[in-house]
């Protein structure tokens, strides 16, 4: 997760006071902390040594054998439940001819070299006229690996997420009663390094991507953004598809916690939802946001919130039942039509800033870029109406201010 989002995480935090004490009541979800802590304390233990290379096969093999247990299918056919991710080089192989000492030399030949493997598994579905279409759950378990002698475990960033994503694959695999649509569940390797494993899944997938009906992703669910006591998690994505919106209105949320939805084109491509996104595949990103102890050796599970982890949880596995037995599918649309939340928004950031005094000095160039967004959220919401020029001029006040104030 870049600088960019956790910024843009920053600003919307930074207008929403909600408190756990101050949330309505929510239902209890079905996953626990004791669910999803022992995949985590696994998952970031030192003998995985931050997943990365070598040890990210650790990791796999954990993913493998949680699979098994919940007797799950395996994706891919030809190769169980692993896909290999290859390098874009190539490099030479000797040929058999020239290792047995054949007459004529062929030359060398390439083959590429494997770098990482996802893994993925299945879970057929119960309705004959739904089950050819799937939703899709990933989560990467990858993370740094060891740099100057310090384990980087990313036990929030993110075993957190694949925490999820095990549990939830457990429960639907022995539920009474299976989801009308399949469920596909994937473990990316390799998104520390620009996504690679998603976009190697995306281009050579186990399946037609016009099946794919819905993707869904969560990257660091057990902290909070800044250590701040909030309940908070984003989702993004939900307006390229507005069936989405009404889906997690449907759903709720458990007690204790509060969704807050973001426009993810004003954060670009962060994470390994950005490969469905540009297929054009409705997707949702689940996270809790950045902390202090994000990419160092700081990220243990010992400083996870295992009951925010449960919560995200159960509310994924919610949003998975919902679109899995709905009689109609999330539909793609490429405008994003204007909300006046986002103004809402930017409009309490820009006022909170402007109050936070020594909390938050600002020089007199951040001042005045503060003042004057300030001012132009209020006339747009004295208006009442909020246009796509508007639209147009938010994202880019909104990147103006990420940049130069926080």
């Amino acid at each position: 997760m870049s600088r960019f989002v956790r910024c843009l995480l920053a600003l919307v935090c930074a207008a929403t006071s909600v408190y756990a004490d101050d949330l309505p009541n929510g239902w209890e979800g079905s996953i626990k902390p004791e669910h999803v802590r022992p995949h985590v304390e696994f998952l970031a233990s030192p003998q995985l040594a931050g997943r990365s290379g070598a040890n990210s096969n650790k990791a796999s093999d954990y993913l493998i054998q949680q699979f098994r247990k919940s007797k799950l299918l395996p994706l891919f056919p030809d190769k169980d439940f692993e896909q290999a991710i290859p390098t874009s080089a190539e490099e030479p192989v000797e040929n058999a001819n020239s290792a047995n000492g054949g007459g004529d030399v062929d030359p060398p030949l390439k083959t590429p070299r494997i770098i990482g493997r996802n893994v993925g598994a299945f879970l057929e579905g119960s309705d004959p006229a739904l089950r050819d279409e799937l939703i899709v759950i990933g989560a990467h378990f990858d993370h740094l690996g060891v740099r100057n002698g310090a384990i980087y475990r990313g036990a929030d960033d993110n075993a957190s997420g694949t925490s999820m994503m095990l549990e939830i694959a457990r429960q639907l695999a022995t539920a009474k009663q299976r989801p009308k649509r399949s469920i596909v569940f994937v473990g990316f390797d390799l998104e520390e390094q620009l996504l690679w494993g998603s976009r190697w899944f995306v281009a050579h997938p186990p399946f037609e991507l016009s099946r794919v009906k819905l993707f869904i992703t969560a990257d660091m669910i057990g902290r909070s953004l800044g250590n701040l006591p909030l309940p908070i998690v984003f989702v993004m994505g939900s307006e390229h598809a507005p069936r989405l919106k009404t889906l997690l209105d449907d759903v709720g949320t458990p007690s204790g916690l509060e969704v807050a939805r973001l426009g993810v084109d004003l954060i670009g491509v962060r994470s390994d939802y950005g490969p469905f996104w540009g297929e054009k595949i409705p997707f949702l990103f689940f996270s809790t946001g950045e902390h202090p102890d994000y990419h160092s050796p700081r990220d243990v599970p010992e400083k996870l919130d295992f009951d925010k982890v449960a919560r995200v949880s159960s509310l994924v596995l919610k949003v998975v039942e919902g679109a899995a037995n709905s009689e109609t599918t999330p539909e793609w649309i490429d405008e994003v039509p204007p909300d006046l939340d986002e103004v809402k928004a930017v409009q309490r950031i820009t006022d909170s800033l402007l109050k936070a005094g020594e909390k938050k000095p600002l020089t007199d160039l951040q001042r005045l870029i503060v003042t004057q967004a300030h001012n132009k959220c209020q006339q747009i919401l004295d208006r009442g109406t909020f246009n796509a020029d508007d639209r147009k001029w938010l994202i880019r006040i909104s990147q103006l201010l990420l940049l130069s104030v926080f």
